[in-house]
């Protein structure tokens, strides 16, 4: 149609083929193909030129507004491609917002402005599936090593393992001590941090090869109001660091060892996303915020 445009602007098939760098012929062809497609003439001769038929002026009219509608799309793919526009989802879970994820996504603003960014709190199991799906661009998830099930469309990325610490009573005997067996904390009353799944899991396993299962007799899925049982005198408590930004004045931390227990945490993205600037950004500031924190 953009030949068709060229031809009626220009009046002669001629002079339409130079401006587009066409042969006559490859311009007389386009024009034949195009008309046996319609059903109708499109140009008929005038002098030593050609003119459009009442059909010819009516597809010319809308290849104008084809052809400023395509430079609309180039334009901003062109912008999407350069990170100046475009919108990037993110899911992630409770304790990574603040450490890793809050300085990621202010330097995604500092140097694109124009994307949108949508970060919303969700359940780590449900991240994953969403980001496989094309549905979220950037997910955080914690525990095991996300399988291949979801194929090679989704990059897994390790941020770093999240040491669980000891959160005890501030007048606790084992307070002192700079670093606790996990094992002295068999016989003490426990304070549950986490929800069974990936964040229970480590806790579980680190206490069973200490030789013992915890006897919880509180439980809280909030780190916070776990600090708070335990300042109360409730129980001990293991939390992961990235959970202890906001201490209780009440609690002291320590240290855990034989064994540490960890926790995994991964970033997931789609492969065919990782060109885009933004989400590009917000890897590598995810990435180099945990190496920040690990010196």
């Amino acid at each position: 149609m953009q030949v068709l445009r060229a031809v009626i602007s220009s009046g002669s098939v001629t002079a339409a083929a130079a401006h587009l760098g066409y042969t006559p012929s490859a311009v007389s062809q386009q024009v034949a193909a195009l008309e046996k497609e319609a059903g109708l003439a499109l140009l008929e001769r005038a002098g030593r030129g050609v003119r459009p038929t009442a059909a010819g002026r009516l597809l010319g009219r809308y290849a104008a507004d084809i052809s400023e509608r395509l430079s609309e799309a180039e334009t901003a793919l062109a912008d999407l491609r350069a990170g100046r526009t475009g919108r990037l989802t993110v899911r992630y879970f409770s304790s990574v917002g603040p450490t890793l994820l809050a300085p990621a996504l202010a330097r995604v603003r500092r140097e694109h402005p124009g994307v949108a960014i949508d970060p919303l709190l969700a359940d780590p199991d449900e991240t994953l599936p969403e980001v496989s799906r094309g549905n979220v661009d950037l997910g955080i998830v914690v525990g095991r090593p996300p399988d291949g099930q979801h194929g090679r469309s989704v990059r897994v990325v390790h941020l770093l393992d999240d040491a669980y610490r000891a959160v005890l009573p501030t007048g606790h005997p084992l307070a002192a001590h700079r670093v606790v067996d996990l094992a002295d904390l068999a016989g003490e009353p426990w304070v549950g941090s986490e929800s069974p799944g990936p964040c229970l899991d480590p806790l579980l396993d680190a206490c069973a090869a200490a030789g013992f299962s915890p006897d919880f007799v509180a439980n809280s899925q909030d780190y916070a109001t776990a600090q708070g049982f335990v300042a109360a005198g409730l129980g001990v408590s293991l939390i992961p660091r990235l959970g202890l930004d906001a201490r209780h004045p009440g609690v002291v931390v320590r240290r855990v060892r034989r064994p540490e227990p960890v926790r995994a945490i991964y970033a997931v993205v789609q492969e065919a996303s990782l060109d885009r600037p933004a989400l590009r950004t917000l890897l590598d500031t995810l990435t180099g915020t945990v190496g920040a924190t690990r010196k």
